[in-house]
């Protein structure tokens, strides 16, 4: 009989933890939420947690009322109070106290007597107290959580293992951070970057390049400090891609400093775009050649589009 309440409360634990994975399961299958039943798992976990430390709580507070009353009683004892009627008469009508009671199977300390082995040690006696119904139930629980945790995780095969969590986690780190940069125009690098011919743009990177370039380049490019834009040579290439990627990593060995942590990728291509459109092959008057000679793609472009008007 006195198992009857741990066991109604373990099988109340049980179907809701089983309709729980089940719900899980089919919403984990549908495809809506590969992951749902990850979370559940672990929503289950910290709430076993937080019963465990509940519990503990609620333990260590009993201890301390317990300790307390019996100070009380002793007390009482050496004012002549009839302790017994004493305790009947505060807890005839406290329904907290008949709940709590009801919850522990607690003896009262008048009663201890009847609970009592009969082994002491150095003077002190042991109690044959019954556990807590609620502690009992709680262990029971831990075991079906224990046996549903190993049973889906590592026997049937339906959890994912900590390998393939972190290959999951990865994986949708590595979408939105594609997102993230399909969004700010960031896929864009050196190796598909395209020249850039429309006016509005190559404004918006000549803006750029008196704002951060003109200070080492000119700004009409014919060189300073850094070398001059202007003419047939060039150091690092003369493709769209090449200066792109010069721009964005730098020249940390010449004192050019690398740009992609200020400039997004659109704004390096506008620039590279209006250095090969706009001043390369204006052969301005300026630094002295450096590099090799190397002919940029907009000037081959202009000089067939330029064959194409003769011709016709």
């Amino acid at each position: 009989m006195k198992h009857k309440s741990t066991i109604r409360i373990v099988a109340t634990v049980w179907s809701l933890l089983m309709g729980g994975l089940v719900v899980a399961q089919d919403q984990a299958s549908s495809g809506t939420d590969p992951h749902f039943l990850d979370r559940l798992m672990t929503q289950i976990i910290i709430a076993l947690g937080a019963i465990v430390v509940i519990m503990a709580f609620y333990t260590i507070v009993r201890l301390f009322t317990l300790v307390t009353r019996m100070q009380e009683l002793e007390y009482l004892k050496q004012q002549g109070v009839d302790v017994s009627k004493y305790l009947e008469e505060k807890e005839k009508h406290s329904w907290w106290d008949r709940f709590m009671k009801s919850m522990t199977k607690a003896v009262p300390v008048e009663r201890e007597e009847e609970v009592m082995f009969d082994h002491e040690y150095d003077g002190i006696r042991e109690l044959d107290n019954s556990l807590p119904p609620w502690w009992v139930a709680l262990f029971y629980v831990t075991i079906i959580f224990g046996v549903v945790y190993m049973s889906y995780y590592h026997f049937l095969g339906y959890g994912p293992s900590s390998e393939e969590e972190f290959r999951m986690e990865v994986e949708q780190a590595e979408k939105a951070v594609a997102a993230y940069k399909a969004q700010m125009g960031a896929t864009i690098d050196e190796t598909n970057v395209t020249l850039l011919t429309d006016e509005q743009e190559l404004s918006i990177g000549q803006s750029i390049f008196e704002a951060n370039c003109a200070a080492c380049h000119l700004p009409d490019g014919s060189g300073q400090i850094g070398p001059n834009l202007t003419d047939e040579f060039w150091i690092h290439g003369c493709s769209i891609g090449d200066v792109f990627h010069i721009i964005s990593e730098g020249v940390p060995a010449k004192g050019m400093i690398s740009w992609k942590t200020q400039l997004r990728p659109q704004d390096i291509q506008r620039v590279a775009s209006y250095i090969l459109t706009e001043l390369a092959g204006t052969n301005k008057e300026g630094k002295a050649p450096e590099g090799e000679k190397c002919q940029p793609q907009a000037m081959e472009e202009s000089e067939v589009a330029g064959d194409e008007v003769g011709m016709n």
